[in-house]
């Protein structure tokens, strides 16, 4: 993958203080998004408000794809209605919680110039990045079972 530069062990070079503190805000910014967005009733189509097209996969096949529904999971998520947000898309509460995690952590870690209690692996990442796209399918194969 890429190696992490330091001039020390523990501290974070410039460029990558400010990658984190750019990756934490767009984070933010995501989820403040999530809170100026109102959830769809219908589970998805949460992102129209936003000026996007409705879901192509919904229009041409009649079924939900793997991210219908994430920014309506999001919308109710940072609302705290969280049984509203995993009938929405159970994959996108929990790319939503590790954003919630996240961006105080990137900022933080970027603010400090050091990662803050935890220094993530590539096999670290690897594995959560394979249990949320896990998630995801599980939780779209359960959508299209159920329709």
């Amino acid at each position: 993958m890429f190696e992490i530069e330091r001039s020390d062990s523990s501290r974070l070079s410039i460029v990558q203080r400010w990658a984190l503190a750019a990756l934490g805000g767009g984070l933010s910014v995501l989820l403040g998004l999530a809170l100026w967005l109102t959830p769809s009733a219908r589970g998805l189509g949460t992102h129209q408000q936003l000026g996007l097209p409705p879901c192509t996969i919904v229009q041409l096949m009649g079924t939900r794809c793997p991210a219908c529904g994430m920014t309506t999971s999001w919308a109710h998520l940072v609302r705290g209605q969280l049984l509203a947000a995993c009938r929405a898309n159970v994959g996108g509460v929990l790319l939503g919680v590790l954003a919630m995690a996240g961006a105080p952590w990137l900022m933080g870690s970027a603010c400090q110039g050091r990662w803050w209690g935890w220094e993530p692996t590539e096999r670290a990442l690897l594995a959560g990045s394979l249990a949320a796209f896990a998630v995801i399918l599980v939780d779209w194969f359960a959508r299209l079972i159920g329709t």
